[in-house]
């Protein structure tokens, strides 16, 4: 066992600057930085996200004999739009989030999180502010933007709105990347996925921050659905040398299509074979109340300062990477 940090003391200072950077942005925009719990009662049903539990026997309506599994949170968000919802104007946080899945030169499952939330704010506003926060952070050249649907046809000559299951294993043989697994779950989507991960994220962002925006509805269980094309949401992401950076969305703020979005979730969950999540309760209840119309980003704190940094792999800047926890 080794107990020594994998941050050095160097880069440590370097960090903190950088997260000073990131207070000094907000405070200049009168948006406001804001704590919510690790633990939570409910938890994401995404079928990609898998959440960290643990047992608590000491809830006040809990039977004595009977833990309650609490979640760490995958992110902020759904007690961050409990906020909104109960009154609060633009907020921030930096928070550290959890998420059972491989670590890896970019993942550890411990890792910081800056999400922010704007009232008022499309898709198009916050991917601005977000490109001038990545330019007082990082430098360097100017964001470009791409619709998902453009970045495709581009890198791969294959509309993703339209093309046909068949035609995107004909792409998966053409690049050498099918697999049976694949196949057999017959999802158009997971096939979508899986060519934008394994072709297209390679290519993008390479010089300089690239967003990609609207996104296959079925990507986006929390984003509004666009008014110009109903089969692609709001939603963005930002690349830039190689790293996942950024995932924002226009905020869905119907209780009633969320719940479905969800039920569509837990259905692939099931079709999968995966545990399906219960619905967390007070998230929907929160939405009935009123969530005001609001765009939200996350953005990975490790790895843009990996980015910052020149520095390859995650746990170089953590204190301690999940094998040294």
């Amino acid at each position: 066992m080794t107990w020594q940090s994998t941050l050095t003391w160097q880069n440590a200072q370097k960090r903190a600057l950088i997260l000073q950077q990131i207070r000094q942005f907000f405070a200049e925009r009168q948006v406001i930085e804001v704590e919510t719990p690790a633990l939570s009662q409910g938890t994401v049903t995404d079928v990609y996200l898998d959440a960290i539990s643990c047992k608590y026997n000491f809830l006040a309506d809990s039977p004595a004999d009977h833990s309650t599994e609490l979640f760490l949170q995958t992110s902020p968000e759904f007690h961050m739009k409990r906020l909104l919802a109960s009154g609060y104007g633009c907020i921030y946080q930096i928070a550290k989030a959890f998420r059972h899945e491989e670590s890896g030169s970019h993942h550890n499952p411990e890792f910081t999180m800056l999400e922010w939330y704007r009232i008022g704010f499309d898709q198009f506003a916050l991917m601005s502010e977000v490109a001038e926060l990545l330019k007082v952070v990082l430098g360097g050249n100017k964001a470009v933007f791409s619709t998902y649907q453009n970045i495709f046809i581009e890198t791969v000559t294959v509309d993703p709105l339209t093309a046909t299951f068949e035609e995107l294993v004909e792409l998966l043989n053409k690049h050498e990347k099918s697999a049976d697994w694949l196949i057999e779950m017959n999802d158009p989507d997971l096939l979508l996925q899986f060519i934008f991960t394994e072709i297209i994220e390679p290519t993008v962002g390479i010089n300089q921050p690239q967003f990609i925006y609207d996104f296959p509805i079925a990507q986006a269980s929390l984003a509004q659905r666009s008014i110009d094309d109903p089969r692609v949401a709001q939603r963005f992401e930002c690349y830039f040398k190689g790293i996942e950076l950024v995932n924002g969305f226009n905020e869905l703020t119907d209780a009633n299509e969320q719940v479905l979005r969800f039920e569509e979730d837990n259905a692939k969950r099931k079709n999968q074979g995966l545990p399906v999540k219960a619905i967390d309760g007070n998230f929907i209840a929160a939405l009935n109340h009123g969530l005001p119309p609001c765009s939200g980003v996350a953005l990975g704190i490790d790895r843009l300062v990996m980015l910052a940094l020149d520095i390859k792999n995650i746990s170089e800047v953590q204190s301690f990477s999940i094998e040294r926890a």
